[in-house]
């Protein structure tokens, strides 16, 4: 079983670990052998009350601001239930289930479980299955809002947006054309890429490593970094932690699912680093 240390759930294969933060399932660190990949800002709350600010948050039901309650949706902001499976030290399972507080916001009936597994040393994999127990049909978005660990976030490259749309939110949501074989980052960055590959490259996260995504059913790619003043304007992130962070996010978020009664949605990424 999965080790429980009061908030936080942590499970082991091998050399490597994975710690998830029930409040908002977050995942805050993934250790492929032995060395952390994720970023956590020094500044994030771990009060169980706001966002924690790193690692890899689950955005549901709303990416982006959102009418009927907190920007992101409330998953993130959700205490999350772990589903005891005997016997198993390498996963971990979450589950979400509506509630009064979330009928409030948002009167659906719905049930989220959440799957992460460490598939070796290198390698873990994250699997959301969303399915609608009520009797009305909803719409959603959803994300998983990945913070990598980088040591020069101007020297690291996103590989395989070349020819994609994408809405850039910081020049106000204009639509564009990824023209670049390798997206690099050199101001604020806040992009939606539409109909991405199912691999998305990041390199070089650090001197001799590079990160891979690989998803499934997740057809668009948000790549965010808040630069040198948007740290400054945030709370939660430390005014140099810009450097040594690049989010490049998995999503359902361009056009929302709509799921019927009694449907699921499921959907994955694996996350991979290796050696350059």
């Amino acid at each position: 079983m999965a080790q429980r240390q009061s908030e936080t759930v942590i499970f082991t294969k091998n050399n490597s670990s994975a710690t998830v933060h029930r409040f908002g399932a977050t995942l805050t660190s993934w250790k492929p052998c032995g060395v952390e990949a994720l970023f956590v800002s020094q500044k994030s709350y771990f009060d169980s009350q706001k966002p924690i600010r790193g690692g890899v948050p689950v955005v549901f039901p709303q990416f982006g601001p959102w009418e009927c309650g907190p920007q992101h949706g409330f998953a993130r902001r959700a205490k999350w239930s772990m589903k005891e499976i005997a016997g198993n030290t390498d996963s971990a399972t979450f589950i979400l289930e509506d509630s009064e507080a979330t009928r409030e916001l948002w009167n659906y009936k719905f049930r989220f479980e959440y799957i992460l597994s460490l598939v070796s040393d290198n390698e873990l994999k994250m699997e959301a299955i969303i399915t609608n127990t009520g009797e009305k049909e909803f719409d959603f978005t959803f994300l998983l809002h990945t913070y990598f660990a980088v040591s020069d976030v101007k020297k690291c490259a996103v590989i395989g947006l070349k020819g994609c749309n994408y809405i850039d939110k910081v020049k106000n949501n204009q639509n564009c054309l990824e023209e670049n074989e390798e997206v690099k980052i050199s101001e604020a960055t806040d992009r939606i890429y539409q109909k991405t590959p199912s691999i998305i490259l990041m390199k070089p996260i650090s001197e001799n490593r590079e990160a891979t995504i690989e998803k499934i059913n997740l057809p668009d790619t948000v790549v965010w970094n808040p630069w040198e003043e948007g740290a400054k304007k945030m709370e939660d992130f430390g005014d140099e932690e810009w450097k040594s962070m690049i989010c490049v996010e998995a999503g359902f978020v361009n056009s929302p699912y709509n799921l019927k009664p009694n449907e699921s949605f499921k959907a994955s990424q694996l996350l991979r680093v290796s050696k350059l």
